[in-house]
């Protein structure tokens, strides 16, 4: 078996695999193309270059998909804003889900009218993209995952919003408590196979340093746990909440480093939607999205605690009164999607790589 060189896309810096004899490759998130150098056509340096005083230049470390910040001017001191937005509707499949590309382009409009990400940090994956480099297949996620953590340094604020299936597979190793994986299911999961929650963990929690702000929201089947935060926060329907050790057994840590990573998700690890697998279509696909983004329009936003309790007090009535009271421009996006199911038996999860007092730790983006 071959090893693959790395080369860094000369525009946005992402780690490119080269196949064997290729001359370029072009980057499967900004297009852009780079070329290889063939070491036969790199001149010999001049002769003075080989004096006494010459000091070899050090072996540069492999390429890593973290430690490349992208070029341009430097962060504003207010940090960075970029996030990532995947929605996945299977269409013409056995899977098909209604509203999922709905949750995304909700949540697009949320992030630039509400929290001010500018557009071009919003990476798009769905598929009424035309670009076939933001379909939401399993190799352009993994890359948009990458892309969003690269770089990141001290006052950055990234997201990441996730509508579509998700899954669990057995554990073998014996860092998850339960015994199972939880896994997000790409457009071409059936041949290509999943996003198991430990790459997702490796990708975008393990890499952020202090200073560095994460947040998910994952509006999936078995999403509890699907960052592998170490910490879920356990709340009854007075209110009141328990942090639950969800560190490994091993010993392994599973948080970041130094940064912050926060994960709201639809459900607990070991529930679906009201009336079907994990793997089968379903109409309740959205409702967590619908849930979250009404909590902020109806200033339940301050802190992750009025959030969460917004959201699940709202899951619970879903049969009654979903969209009562004032609705916004966003709400009536979501609510022509046609994804909103009743009677569902899903307790939105709120997990993170700290616990803390989430009625008074205040919630921004």
């Amino acid at each position: 078996m071959y090893n693959m060189m790395l080369v860094n896309c000369t525009n946005c810096h992402t780690p490119l695999q080269i196949p064997p004899g290729a001359k370029s490759i072009r980057c499967a998130l900004c297009q852009a193309v780079t070329r290889i150098a063939d070491p036969r056509e790199v001149p010999p340096p001049p002769p003075s270059s080989y004096s006494q005083s010459y000091q070899p230049t050090p072996s540069l470390p492999s390429p890593s998909p973290y430690n490349h910040a992208p070029s341009g001017p430097p962060p504003s001191p207010h940090g960075r804003k970029k996030a990532v937005i995947c929605g996945i509707s299977y269409r013409y499949s056995r899977h098909e889900l209604k509203g999922c590309i709905n949750d995304a382009k909700c949540m697009r409009y949320l992030l630039i009218n509400r929290f001010k990400f500018p557009e071009a940090s919003i990476l798009m994956l769905t598929e009424e993209e035309t670009d076939p480099y933001r379909l939401p297949t399993k190799h352009n996620l993994r890359m948009a995952l990458y892309w969003l953590v690269q770089g990141c340094q001290p006052g950055d604020s990234l997201l990441f919003h996730y509508s579509g299936h998700g899954s669990r597979q057995r554990n073998y190793n014996g860092d998850e408590v339960d015994g199972y994986d939880e896994t997000l299911c790409p457009l071409d999961f059936e041949t290509q196979g999943m996003i198991v929650d430990d790459e997702i963990n490796a990708t975008i929690v393990k890499p952020l340093p202090r200073g560095v702000k994460l947040h998910a929201i994952i509006d999936a089947c078995h999403s509890g746990t699907v960052l592998d935060l170490p910490f879920l926060c356990r709340m009854d329907r007075t209110g009141r909440y328990v942090w639950e050790d969800h560190r490994p057994r091993s010993g392994m840590w599973k948080g970041t480093n130094g940064g912050e990573a926060i994960s709201f998700s639809g459900c607990d690890d070991d529930q679906t939607s009201a009336d079907t697998s994990a793997l089968s279509k379903i109409t309740s696909t959205g409702a967590m999205t619908f849930c979250f983004i009404q909590a902020l329009e109806r200033g339940h936003g301050a802190t992750y605690g009025s959030i969460l309790n917004s959201m699940r007090s709202t899951i619970r009535s879903t049969g009654n009164d979903l969209g009562g009271g004032a609705v916004t421009s966003v709400l009536t996006m979501l609510l022509t999607g046609g994804s909103l199911g009743g009677g569902l038996r899903q307790e939105p999860q709120l997990t993170s790589c700290e616990p803390f007092d989430v009625y008074t730790k205040p919630f921004s983006l």
